[in-house]
């Protein structure tokens, strides 16, 4: 790592010290001490936040893409829900692994194989023409991903100290959430014109543009290759945060590994499936491989899965603490959580991510069926937020430097709360759908500001050595918070259409109770697409003239549900919040304030 020598301080000897003084070849000369600072590697930056976006933007592309893809190669309903939730379940189950590999082995290396893994898979993705190839392909870019996820996040917490911190986190955060609002956008503009295949092409270019920059500019980082290339002072500085965790036993843990990934397997599809296979009763039958749990089994799939993940997960900590009693090498260092602001800044980073995913999960619903956008529009419209994720990276380094990285993520969780309230006032039929731009552009500063600024403090006090550790925990905790939120946003949907709809249904003169009946179920099933259908047929469909006004009331009672996911997400946010709080009280007594 490049080092920055013209920064000096001096030790006192009762006077002012001069060196090389012209006229003066002979004044004494005061004992110096050098700090040399590493340089920060902006390039590595740069191929850092692009190999996140890869990651990210494959995580929100895919879904919009899915009709086209059951139509063109023939996959059925279950099939297409597998290649998202396949994803997901590989992708959280190996963060934790992967994240302590590049601890090991070196995170500049697991970081090349990983956009290597990946590349290949999206080609095999983009080559589909079937099932079985197109699950395969999305298992390997799961791989791909939890090899690179870490890796970006532990390079640039390892890279980036002082000063310079905010910054990096600031680009880090505003790339991480522009491509998620991005995403649907670049997906329904690649399906709808040059072929949905490309949704998986356009990671071939971003990842041969990855690998070969960051042959150049990422440092070596973890591992002993990565110490060895250090400058002396660069050194010097990690040695300081690595003595801490040197004395304990380094090496691979395959007990942690297995029960870590079949915890965050089960929990994670527990979570994210519980709307589609039923909560508590099956609503139809699942399978994969040769098992099947049939749709008249008394218990749903669901409710095991969540158990066993709970399970899994106490004889995963169990475990851990045993071998760390017998001084053997263990996958996830549990003292980390002895870290205040560590401990309480993932658990602000789990709530604020499961608010943060909901609103995304509502508001695209809301805007193609009740508002009547297509797809282009609705992404177009989403998209913005990725703009003020950019101003607020742009604005990170002087925000942070003014009132301290704690009180800028209250900040963005403020405005983007504030941001949510006006949404919700917005939802009326009569407002022009252009409006939401504002406190869409709004969010996305609250976003950027919020998600940048709380990794930055979770990772503050990891040591350098575990990094990736602390990384992929991070990662992950994200993950089971995306879950969460796919479980809150889909039950409250579910819940308050079911307690809504019926009575504006009631209102319909001559709708009989046995269709208003009919139209809730499938106004709950397909999550509001229904008024879509309806609206198409006009007065020419089954309902005849009462088409337009069961269209009226379905987009009332749809609006209405919305809102109050939207509120069920603000209170995800409010716990973040108040989780925050906490982080700044603790990062104030680690500073000794």
């Amino acid at each position: 790592m490049a080092i920055n020598q013209s920064s000096q301080s001096q030790r006192s000897t009762g006077g002012p010290a001069t060196s090389g003084v012209a006229g003066a070849p002979n004044a004494p000369v005061a004992p110096a001490t050098v700090r040399a600072e590493p340089k920060p590697p902006w390039g590595a930056l740069w191929v850092l936040a692009l190999a996140l976006a890869m990651i990210v933007l494959d995580s929100s592309i895919v879904n919009v893409s899915m009709p086209v893809m059951i139509r063109e190669i023939g996959l059925n309903l279950t099939d297409a829900q597998w290649v998202t939730s396949l994803y997901n379940i590989i992708l959280a189950a190996l963060l934790l692994p992967f994240g302590k590999l590049g601890d090991l082995k070196g995170r500049k290396a697991t970081l090349q194989v990983g956009v290597v893994v990946f590349v290949a898979g999206s080609a095999l993705a983009a080559s589909s023409n079937g099932a079985a190839l197109l699950l395969t392909a999305r298992a390997v870019q799961a791989i791909g991903g939890a090899l690179v996820m870490p890796s970006t996040l532990s390079i640039v917490s390892a890279s980036f100290r002082g000063k310079n911190r905010a910054i990096a986190f600031g680009v880090w955060g505003s790339v991480m959430s522009a491509a998620a609002a991005v995403g649907p956008f670049l997906g329904g503009v690649f399906t709808q014109t040059i072929g949905w295949r490309w949704i998986f092409l356009v990671n071939l270019p971003l990842g041969i543009i990855v690998f070969v920059a960051s042959i150049f500019l990422v440092p070596k980082t973890g591992g002993k290759a990565g110490a060895s290339a250090m400058g002396g002072a660069a050194r010097k500085l990690a040695a300081q945060d690595a003595s801490k965790s040197e004395a304990k036993p380094q090496g691979f843990d395959p007990l942690g590994i297995v029960f870590s990934a079949l915890a965050s397997a089960f929990l994670i599809f527990g979570l994210i499936e519980g709307q589609t296979y039923g909560w508590l009763k099956p609503k139809g039958d699942f399978g994969i491989g040769g098992l099947k749990w049939g749709a008249t089994w008394p218990v749903s799939v669901i409710p095991i899965c969540i158990v066993l993940g709970i399970v899994f997960f106490v004889i995963f900590v169990r475990t851990e603490n045993s071998r760390m009693r017998h001084s053997r090498p263990v996958m996830l260092d549990l003292t980390l959580f002895r870290i205040p602001t560590f401990a309480l800044g993932n658990v602000a980073a789990a709530a604020i991510q499961a608010g943060e995913f909901a609103i995304m999960f509502v508001l695209p619903l809301y805007l193609i069926n009740v508002r009547g956008l297509a797809m282009i529009p609705t992404g177009a419209l989403l998209a913005t937020m990725g703009l003020g994720a950019i101003v607020s990276g742009g604005l990170a380094r002087p925000v942070t430097a003014k009132i301290g990285a704690p009180h800028t993520v209250q900040f963005g969780l403020i405005v983007e709360i504030a941001s949510v309230v006006i949404l919700m006032v917005m939802m009326r039929p009569g407002l022009s759908a252009a409006w939401m731009l504002v406190p869409f552009v709004m969010y996305g500063v609250g976003l950027g500001f919020a998600a940048a600024q709380l990794t930055s403090l979770v990772l503050s006090e990891v040591p350098v050595a575990q990094s990736g550790e602390g990384s992929a925990t991070q990662s992950t905790v994200r993950q089971l918070g995306t879950a969460i939120g796919a479980a809150v946003a889909g039950l409250m949907l579910s819940i308050m259409v079911g307690h809504i709809a019926p009575g504006a249904l009631s209102g319909v003169r001559g709708l009989s109770s046995q269709v208003a009946d009919g139209l809730t179920k499938s106004l709950d099933a397909s999550a509001g697409s229904a008024i879509v259908g309806i609206r198409a047929q006009g007065t020419h469909g089954k309902l005849g003239t009462l088409g337009p006004q069961v269209v009226d009331a379905m987009s009332a009672s749809f609006t209405r549900a919305a809102q109050w996911t939207l509120v069920a997400a603000m209170v995800m946010l409010a716990i973040g919040l108040i989780a925050s709080i906490w982080v700044a009280r603790a990062e104030k007594r680690d500073r000794g304030e």
